[in-house]
């Protein structure tokens, strides 16, 4: 389960990074806090951060039942498609979401992959 782990820390990493932009981004635009309105290019940093930290809500507990219940290398190489993904939406949301499709797509199918394998693997356990 060393793999999973890793990755699950990798995921982290990649969402504080993803923070960090949000801060800049802040910093950049002159917005005070607590506003994420009014200036276009902060808000869809912030949105695509905001919605990694949706997708990790899923993603971890799937990750690890995965690892778990699947096999450690199942659950890596579906982990490993999740952060690409999200980083192919976050580069795309921050340039032009009209264009986030394509990462939002594969980090959508990896956290599917993730959940299905988890729940047969525990069902099967299960029953």
């Amino acid at each position: 389960m060393s793999a999973v782990v890793a990755i699950a820390m990798l995921a982290l990493v990649e969402y504080l990074y993803f923070g960090v932009e949000v801060g800049r981004a802040r910093v950049r635009s002159g917005l005070k806090a607590p506003a994420v309105t009014g200036d276009p290019q902060f808000e869809r940093v912030y949105r695509a951060h905001y919605n990694t930290l949706e997708q990790l809500i899923v993603f971890l507990p799937a990750l690890f039942a995965a690892g778990y219940y699947v096999h450690e290398l199942y659950a890596a190489t579906a982990g490993v498609a999740f952060l690409i993904g999200r980083a192919m939406y976050f580069r795309a949301y921050v340039r032009d979401p009209a264009t986030r499709g394509p990462g939002f797509l594969v980090g959508m199918l990896a956290n599917l992959a993730l959940v299905l394998g988890g729940l047969v693997g525990a069902l099967v356990a299960a029953f």
